[in-house]
């Protein structure tokens, strides 16, 4: 497999926006199969141009095996090939992610990310292995995801540019938030011979910094309420259009932080929820958004332009 971000089911690239897509559930806990094909029919009308399921942002911890697969099945076939579906299939367990990502290649995923380890706090060289190994076992492209602010494990750059060259390994989520790291590591890549390697952003606040400096896209929260507009935005950035880049980043700011004033996904599932798209389900030990914080989350709604 070489590596490459070109889509090999849909035959669109893995680049731009892309929502890591909320699980709709009804206020039981249990998952809303209705308002998730409405909300993927409602992403490829917006222009969102891949979609990442049972990532973070889809409560992957407390969602069962069984529910995981029915996930990844019923958003392959309902997408249909319109844009690239990226199945969350990463864990702390190498054998179990291996599992995860075969049956995702088997229902016909895109590509699979994958979350560093976590809890069991891997070496940079388990890491490596650890990906590696996945990379080697399962035919389909391979997103690293760095998010070490989850996992306290925390992937070096010089491990991303080792991984770079693994057949198969494609590109990187990197939210570290940090424009200095993902500067660096992009320059790393080059001088490595690693170009067609893709950084993807995983921290909208930062995101559109980093596509202006080399990223591919935007593995996004705050795309769950704005597919439209961060869109726009990715595109704007990755053509080096500052002027409109700014403006976009500007009228989203305040929704970019309202997102994150309790843990995702608990501020991006009840503003789904104020715009009718979902009810306000979730999975303990999450809660729905704290009282205080809602009138403030309407308000940056309000203010983009979204409610």
């Amino acid at each position: 497999m070489t590596n490459t971000t070109q889509s090999k089911v849909s035959k669109k690239p893995i680049a731009g926006s892309m929502p890591a897509i909320v699980t709709p559930m009804f206020e039981d806990g249990s998952l809303d199969f209705p308002a998730l094909r409405s909300l993927l029919d409602w992403h490829v009308a917006e222009g969102s141009d891949g979609i990442v399921i049972v990532g973070t942002s889809g409560e992957s911890p407390t969602v069962s095996v069984e529910e995981h697969c029915e996930l990844i099945k019923v958003t392959v076939d309902h997408i249909a090939a319109r844009i690239p579906v990226i199945a969350g299939t990463g864990g702390n367990s190498t054998t179990e992610a291996i599992e995860l990502t075969n049956f995702a290649k088997s229902v016909g995923a895109d590509a699979s990310l994958q979350v560093v380890p976590y809890y069991n706090k891997p070496t940079q060289d388990g890491m490596y292995a650890h990906f590696k190994k996945i990379a080697e076992s399962v035919d389909l492209p391979v997103i690293l995801y760095n998010v070490p602010g989850r996992t306290v494990a925390d992937l070096a750059g010089e491990t991303t540019v080792r991984l770079a060259g693994v057949p198969g390994i494609i590109g990187i989520k990197d939210a570290t938030g940090s424009i200095e790291r993902g500067t660096l590591l992009l320059a790393d890549l080059k001088r490595a011979g690693h170009q067609e390697f893709s950084v993807f952003s995983g921290d909208d606040l930062s995101a559109a910094m980093l596509m202006l400096m080399g990223g591919k896209g935007n593995i996004s929260v705050t795309a769950n309420i704005a597919p439209r507009l961060m869109h726009e935005l990715c595109q704007a950035a990755m053509s080096d259009d500052v002027l409109k880049t700014r403006t976009i980043q500007y009228q989203l700011l305040a929704v970019h932080k309202a997102m994150f004033t309790e843990a995702n996904p608990i501020p991006v599932k009840w503003a789904l929820h104020e715009m009718g798209k979902v009810t306000s389900g979730i999975r303990l030990p999450l809660t729905p958004l704290s009282v205080a914080l809602r009138e403030p989350l309407k308000a940056a709604l309000k203010q983009a332009g979204l409610l």
